[in-house]
């Protein structure tokens, strides 16, 4: 793509839970292209764009660990808020969680010394109000974006601290200028390997008129890794009818 970037992200452990896993948390063997998309706006996000991930490069080994961690083991009632952020509002008087009483220790199957390269890239969205909006120049309008979002990865700066699956798992990366340091994946991940169903991303659904969640819907695909590269369609839920 045109305006794709290259971005190595790196972390000492990494947990993107299956689905399927109910109770214990298993992790897929790589990262989701969900998660990777977490991560480019948690460096940078604007409700003009969206990040499409195009490739995601794994360069080391598949090294999983067994750990236990903290859980909670129930959510605070919102059942009846009319507005949980105004704290004089007489229907959140009453409600709250111990952690002490509902805390939960589970078993958790993570990846442990993980490295990727993603490759990516990001579309503008139409206009909300085009009707009331002058259509801007989209060369520019990319180039903006494009250089915004360089600027920040160059000087390791985030809206929020981006992480691998979890938010304890904290990640790190580092914008490649030039494609071709990637670096060769480890011996292990050489030749062809079938990964299974992985976890795409997830389709949300909001009303008309309020705007609010109504559904989603998590859309798979079958992940086919040559040499430590994966190559991810296109997000079947965006493409036009």
């Amino acid at each position: 793509m045109p305006y794709g970037i290259y971005l190595k992200i790196a972390g000492d452990y990494a947990l993107f839970t299956r689905p399927e896993m109910k109770v214990e948390r298993v992790s897929y063997d790589v990262i989701t292209p969900s998660a990777a998309r977490g991560v480019l706006e948690a460096i940078y996000w604007k409700p003009e764009i969206r990040w499409i991930i195009d490739q995601i490069h794994v360069l080391n080994k598949i090294r999983t660990t067994n750990i236990r961690r903290n859980e909670i083991s129930s959510k605070i009632p919102t059942k009846g808020i009319s507005d949980p952020t105004q704290a004089k509002d007489a229907s959140v008087e009453g409600r709250g969680l111990s952690v002490t009483t509902d805390r939960q220790q589970r078993a958790a199957l993570v990846l442990k010394d993980v490295c990727y390269v993603v490759k990516a890239h990001f579309e503008i969205l139409p206009p909300k109000n085009p009707e009331n909006k002058a259509v801007p120049n989209r060369k520019a309008l990319e180039g903006k974006h494009l250089d915004m979002f360089r600027r920040r990865a160059r000087i390791g700066q985030y809206f929020h601290q981006p992480y691998l699956g979890c938010r304890e798992f904290p990640a790190r990366f580092e914008l490649l200028e030039d494609p071709t340091l990637i670096g060769a994946c480890d011996p292990s991940l050489c030749g062809e390997k079938d990964l299974g169903y992985l976890l795409h991303d997830i389709e949300y659904q909001q009303e008309a008129e309020t705007k609010k969640v109504k559904s989603s819907l998590a859309h798979f695909f079958r992940a086919t890794m040559i040499d430590g590269v994966i190559q991810v369609p296109y997000p079947k839920f965006l493409q036009p009818n």
